[in-house]
């Protein structure tokens, strides 16, 4: 048997998710729902909803934190791009794929039109499409050329709709939905809000997929490991060293979870301050420098300079940034990221107290381990090892922690259906209460 066809087995399999695996599933569920209804009043989500209108009438989905209903492509646009926008979102941390935006997204809009699921189903569902997600992240052996949340994403959230919707045809899904891969890490480089439409056009095409496999249309049955496959166009690896593993190791079960609205690479450091912060040891007065020592791509993906007139998505990404307003405030606030926040001459003095030094780390992937140094203006020097981020689960927020993220998002999402926080699965397989 191939690796794909060992894939497509897995995918369309019938699995009990062991309580632990269960467990983790459903705290990422929650947190996944909680960060998009958070999402619908940020910068271009109001733009989002009114080109998603337009490309059809009716009200068969929910919107997080929204009282209006869209089709199923369009919600799942939609909530695809909440869920990320802010980048609040969870990942896989060595895979580098923010899978449960697009599997959720897709999996809350098949649910939907459906007038809901077996809950167990669903939650199923999304362990498999996160799985496949992240697996195609983890054989990776290719630096990111390509938004691994829109490429490796489509490809998971597909096959999770799949799944839901109850086709048979797993390997057209598969082949339909390679076909519509698109989204660059130009939209990264530049901090642009194509970032979160890239993840929202990933949602929308594993829907995509499957409706066209239910009117009977086919794909290409190799475009995984084929001559201009997956592993040729996007990322080069070994998909037998995944599937090998698949249902035996659940790859939800080791997502993290982020504690800050900013790009995960920046939560090594922002953790460190905090701790030094909550311990008394720093504050923003006595800063001379913080260097962190850290992997080639925490630089590449959030090493970029504070300049005035950042846009929010860039600011969410600038490391340096980001670290003036966790000493200045104690935490990130998407509201803070306006032109008189960021352009602050005090935060931009701060800022440029931060620097970041490559450690010399050969995985092109990696995100970890980091070292901080923290000099004081008397000279004083304060060094922290930083093995796992938190919210890795090796280093799990605290439950106050946790408790203080939904918080904050609820306060975001006023006209969120309360069910999002109180009871996410019931919230997912059922539109109804």
């Amino acid at each position: 048997m191939s690796a794909t066809a060992q894939l497509i087995a897995f995918a369309r399999a019938e699995h009990r998710l062991p309580p632990p695996v269960r467990a983790a599933a459903l705290g990422m569920l929650a947190d996944t729902l909680a960060v998009g209804a958070a999402g619908a009043r940020a910068p271009g989500a109001d733009g989002v909803r009114a080109a998603a209108a337009r490309w059809g009438a009716g009200d068969d989905c929910r919107i997080l934190g929204r009282s209006e209903k869209l089709p199923a492509t369009g919600a799942a646009f939609v909530n695809a791009f909440q869920i990320h926008c802010l980048e609040w979102d969870a990942l896989h941390e060595p895979a580098v794929v923010h899978a449960l935006s697009t599997v959720t997204a897709a999996l809350l809009a098949a649910i939907g039109r459906r007038g809901g699921c077996d809950p167990e189903a669903a939650l199923t569902a999304l362990a498999v499409g996160v799985d496949v997600a992240s697996g195609l992240g983890l054989i990776a052996r290719t630096p990111l050329r390509f938004f691994r949340p829109a490429t490796a994403g489509t490809v998971g959230a597909a096959l999770a709709v799949a799944r839901i919707e109850g086709i048979e045809r797993f390997d057209d899904v598969l082949g339909l939905a390679v076909a519509q891969i698109a989204g660059t890490m130009q939209a990264h480089v530049e901090g642009s809000i194509a970032l979160p439409l890239q993840v929202a056009n990933a949602a929308r095409a594993a829907i995509a997929a499957v409706d066209l496999v239910a009117a009977g249309l086919s794909g290409p049955h190799d475009a995984l490991e084929g001559p201009f496959g997956y592993l040729k166009l996007f990322d080069e690896g070994e998909l037998g060293n995944y599937t090998a593993q698949a249902g035996s190791v659940w790859r939800i079960a080791e997502c993290s979870i982020k504690p800050w609205p900013s790009g995960r690479a920046s939560h090594g450091l922002l953790a460190a301050i905090d701790t030094l912060l909550r311990e008394g040891a720093i504050d923003a007065e006595r800063i001379a420098t913080i260097e962190l020592f850290a992997p080639p791509l925490i630089a590449r993906l959030v090493g970029r300079p504070p300049v005035v007139g950042m846009a929010p998505g860039y600011a969410r990404l600038c490391l340096p940034l980001l670290t003036a307003q966790m000493l200045l405030d104690g935490r990130i606030d998407p509201r803070r990221f306006t032109s008189e926040s960021l352009d602050h001459p005090a935060v931009l003095a701060l800022a440029a107290r931060v620097r970041i030094t490559l450690d010399g780390n050969p995985d092109p992937n990696a995100l970890g381990p980091q070292r901080v140094v923290v000099t004081l203006t008397d000279g004083t020097t304060i060094e922290r090892a930083i093995p796992n981020t938190l919210g890795h689960p090796d280093a799990p927020m605290r439950p106050d922690q946790t408790r203080a993220k939904l918080a904050l998002a609820a306060e975001l999402a006023p006209q969120a259906d309360p069910r999002i926080f109180t009871d996410p699965l019931g919230y997912f397989a059922c539109p109804e209460p």
